[in-house]
């Protein structure tokens, strides 16, 4: 995962170098014009648009392969199972995760979140325990960090940030006991792009106790 998380990293740091024409000409939306001008999405963070090779997959599944997975032995079913599960080792291969047993589906990142959150959380933390966020956070990695600490006696304590909208890394290594830190890669509010001694910080913090990191 720290693979993946460096290459996500890189990817951002460089996109200056990215052809934008040539990735915006995927995206069928931005064909659009919105008062005599060109449309300008920014609020990905809530529902992210779907490039043209999306729709034709998602098109083409449903005309062809659409059924229910992993509960027909006829050949539509079967077909549907192994188109699902493919896109699994794919999600697998492209995180490096080790199996995919460790790829979830779900219907969005806050779902995840609050899966996690809530799953996890409500049985790991307990008084005692730290659980960090930052205050660049979406609500949607905030929030049930901030409610899970709530019902389980742990301190919740968010990393502040500067004048300049970045982390005090500082805060972070004085929260004691710290069992999860969450923490974005971009923020969508300020979009600060956090700096990769973000993790090392985290990954620092965690060995102490050697619990979850999610980023």
């Amino acid at each position: 995962m720290a693979k993946a998380a460096e290459a996500v990293e890189a990817a951002i740091v460089g996109a200056a170098t990215l052809d934008a024409h040539r990735l915006r000409a995927d995206f069928p939306i931005f064909e659009q014009r919105f008062h005599g001008k060109p449309l300008a999405y920014l609020d990905s963070a809530v529902s992210a648009q779907k490039p043209r090779q999306v729709l034709d997959t998602l098109r083409d599944f449903y005309e062809t392969s659409y059924s229910n997975v992993h509960r027909g032995v006829y050949l539509l079913a079967e077909r549907a199972t192994e188109r699902f599960e493919g896109s699994r080792e794919k999600v697998r291969a492209f995180v490096n995760a080790a199996s995919t047993r460790e790829i979830v589906f779900t219907r969005s990142a806050t779902e995840a979140l609050n899966l996690v959150a809530y799953a996890w959380g409500l049985d790991r933390l307990g008084p005692g325990d730290v659980v960090v966020a930052t205050e660049l956070e979406h609500h949607s990695n905030f929030v049930p960090w901030q409610q899970i600490a709530k019902r389980t006696g742990a301190k919740f304590r968010p990393i502040p940030v500067d004048d300049r909208g970045e982390l005090q890394l500082d805060a972070l290594a004085k929260q004691g006991s710290v069992k999860v830190v969450a923490n974005n890669l971009v923020s969508n509010a300020l979009g600060t792009i956090n700096p990769r001694g973000v993790r090392k910080v985290c990954h620092a913090c965690l060995r102490v106790t050697r619990r979850l990191c999610i980023r």
